[in-house]
């Protein structure tokens, strides 16, 4: 996004970032560096402390700290004077985010954010952390200029006592960020209570979790977990409905309110009240994968289409708006457009009547809860009240009247919107993210029957393996071009998981046989042989002041949680001992962190829940171009059973030698009398072959 200071200020050394971030502030009059070398080397050689301020693209306060300080000219002569700046895009370089993102919150008593504001000694020690800061002091912060002038007298007069806070600091990160082990490892009741007490944290009337006075997240990890518990308590004869209530109250709040797009489809990164009204107007693509995948969940464990329909107008708006002409994805939509938040959402009532007419722009309003004098300053940010029924009736209408002219209004205004200027598009490809993107429209694609999504998840994944690997290593990023920076922990843990769940959805060998590579890879350079677990950094990336691990699942899932459920769902696959045993171990080097406050770990104690499920397996052989083969496939995955694998040997591949040999299951599977059959596979025995789909049905039916 181009600032003011553009036509002012010549180009920085940020000019030849990839980051959408970083080229925001290429024209600053602060002598930015990008995190490399020469900004470490310098700071040493003129024995300065580092400002280093890390941020991203989407985040609104990054861009209020840019035009109050960084675009100031007396500030700016503070810095280059004084220190060594250095701007860091926190989705390039997780690593840095992680480490002085912890030394934030340590420094802070708990509080964290963006942008984050982080003084360094010359050898990268932190001894002074904050967040957003305003020019002058106000609202009880202190004011930047203020602090900068403070650390440069300190560094000049007193630079023991910044020495000893940054050794002191530098100890407390090394500890948090390794977790406590417990030899007992994690118990499978964990996830059963941590899942009921999600139950009394969620809101009973508009569903989610508050996090702060008033925002709410989507609460993904979380929702899964619970339908997890709900389906095991089920299948048990005991079903607790409270689990699945409070999962579709938060789905059904916030497809009506106004942190989703009611308009363009697609998901804002959180609300800031508590009845999912008012978001902020971010969209993540990592967001649109998960609540996407969370819709989808709940469609398949209640049956009701109206949950698919939300996670495929997701969709729909990921493809047409998030999808680059490569078929990769990119990472988000800012917040900001013509420099005010949320402004290319809001109507008022006026603009939705001259375009929709006196009728339709009636019926819209009144569906939509559209007033003249706005619910959000002055304006109106849509959302649905009532339901749509109560509406028609109120206006005298049929219910399919109304809906169809729902539809036609809609698309009017959606075409109306998109002449105003867009908020800013950040088109660096993360792999990470669009891992999560890809298994999601997998997914869907197999749940929902539509090839397209399938489609799309395999054209972003084979952008990956082409674009985004160098000697069969993964990369972080890509942007025009242009590829760059080692793959973390969660790169390879999350496009693990995205190429099963392709092989799932499409069954071709390359998917399922690129995963099993990918995970060695993974186990190879990222695994901790001492203390078991995953490093979020590569055996031989840039060795920073700690090595940390990605733990806790927070906006994304952790890197550990997504690679532990990898080890458990390839030992099952490959039948492989050692990857048991890799999970087992890294259950104890986690357990004490994670008994601690089990709720933060949603996603890895569903993978849990999956270590300690017997898995059921269905094994089908035939022909993927054969009719009867796709019968089979299609009733191995009807219903909700997260413990069932199907797998697919297609006898006329090439490649079925090679997937005998890798996945003992296909050990002595063949067709019967020449036609296809399936294989149920249960504590590694395997019933009688079934070959049409009323036997198959009958043989997934766990007999009491």
């Amino acid at each position: 996004m181009p600032t003011a200071a553009s036509t002012t200020f010549r180009a920085n050394r940020l000019i030849d970032a990839t980051s959408p971030y970083l080229l925001q502030h290429a024209h600053n009059p602060v002598d930015w560096y990008p995190w490399d070398s020469e900004a470490l080397e310098r700071a040493r050689a003129e024995d300065k402390p580092i400002f280093l301020s890390i941020g991203y693209s989407a985040c609104h306060w990054c861009h209020v700290m840019e035009r109050e300080s960084f675009e100031n000219a007396e500030i700016a002569d503070l810095l280059n004077r004084d220190f060594i700046s250095i701007k860091v895009d926190r989705e390039e370089r997780p690593d840095l985010d992680d480490i002085y993102m912890t030394a934030t919150v340590l420094y802070n008593r708990g509080q964290g954010g963006w942008p984050m504001s982080v003084f360094l000694t010359p050898e990268g020690k932190p001894f002074y952390a904050g967040t957003y800061f305003p020019p002058e002091s106000r609202w009880g912060r202190p004011g930047f200029k203020d602090i900068l002038i403070q650390i440069a007298r300190l560094w000049r007069e007193q630079r023991s006592r910044l020495v000893e806070s940054a050794e002191t600091l530098t100890a407390a990160i090394r500890q948090y960020s390794g977790p406590a082990s417990d030899p007992g490892g994690i118990p499978h009741e964990l996830v059963s209570r941590t899942a009921h007490h999600l139950i009394e944290a969620f809101d009973p009337h508009d569903g989610g979790m508050l996090s702060g006075p008033t925002n709410k997240f989507p609460p993904s990890m979380a929702m899964t977990l619970m339908l997890r518990e709900y389906h095991r308590t089920r299948s048990a004869g005991r079903p607790n409905p409270t689990l699945l209530d409070r999962v579709e109250t938060t789905l059904r709040k916030m497809a009506a309110g106004g942190i989703y797009d009611q308009l363009g489809g697609g998901i804002a990164r959180y609300s800031t009240d508590p009845q999912w009204l008012v978001p902020h107007f971010e969209k993540m693509l990592y967001d649109q994968a998960l609540v996407s995948a969370a819709y989808i969940e709940v469609s398949q464990v209640t049956g009701k289409p109206e949950y698919a329909a939300v996670a495929a107008d997701i969709f729909e708006y990921v493809l047409r708006d998030l999808r680059s002409h490569e078929g990769a994805f990119y990472s988000s939509r800012d917040a900001d457009s013509e420099g005010a938040e949320g402004k290319y959402y809001v109507w008022s009532k006026a603009e939705i009547m001259n375009v929709l007419g006196p009728r339709d722009g009636a019926l819209f309003c009144s569906y939509y809860d559209v007033t003249e004098e706005g619910n959000w300053e002055g304006r109106n940010i849509l959302h649905v009240s009532r339901d749509l029924d109560v509406v028609a009736k109120l206006n005298q209408v049929e219910p399919g009247e109304l809906r169809r002219s729902l539809d036609v209004s809609r698309r009017k205004l959606l075409a109306a919107r998109a002449q105003r200027v867009p908020p800013g598009l950040d088109d660096k490809i993360l792999t990470s993210w669009n891992a999560l993107m890809i298994a999601s429209l997998a997914i869907g694609g197999r749940v929902m029957g539509e090839p397209r999504y399938v489609q799309a998840a395999v054209r972003a994944a084979d952008f990956i393996l082409r674009e985004m690997t160098a000697g069969g290593r993964l990369l972080r990023t890509y942007r025009h071009g242009k590829a760059h920076t080692g793959g973390y922990l969660d790169d390879h843990a999350f496009f693990v998981e995205a190429l099963l769940e392709l092989y799932a959805a499409t069954f071709e060998p390359r998917w399922l046989l690129e995963a099993i590579r990918l995970n060695e890879e993974t186990l190879a350079h990222f695994w901790d042989v001492d203390g078991g677990g995953f490093f979020l950094t590569a055996d031989d990336a840039e060795q920073l002041v700690v090595r940390s691990k990605d733990l806790q699942d927070g906006a994304t899932p952790a890197g550990n949680s997504v690679a532990f459920s990898n080890l458990v769902r390839l030992a099952e696959i490959l039948d492989r001992q050692d990857l048991r045993d890799r999970a087992a171990r890294m259950l104890q080097a986690v357990a004490g962190t994670v008994q601690q406050a089990p709720s933060a770990f949603a996603r890895l104690l569903t993978a849990v829940d999956l270590y300690y499920s017997p898995p059921t397996e269905v094994v089908v052989v035939g022909p993927l171009s054969d009719p009867a083969t796709q019968g089979l496939i299609q009733a191995a995955n009807q219903g909700y059973d997260p413990y069932r694998r199907v797998l697919l040997l297609d006898i006329t591949l090439d490649a079925a030698d090679l997937l005998r040999e890798r996945v003992p299951l296909f050990e002595g599977k063949l067709p019967v009398q020449g036609q296809p059959a399936a294989y149920v596979c249960r504590n590694r025995t395997c019933g009688r072959p079934a070959t049409s789909p009323e036997e198959l049905r009958d043989a997934l039916t766990i007999k009491e």
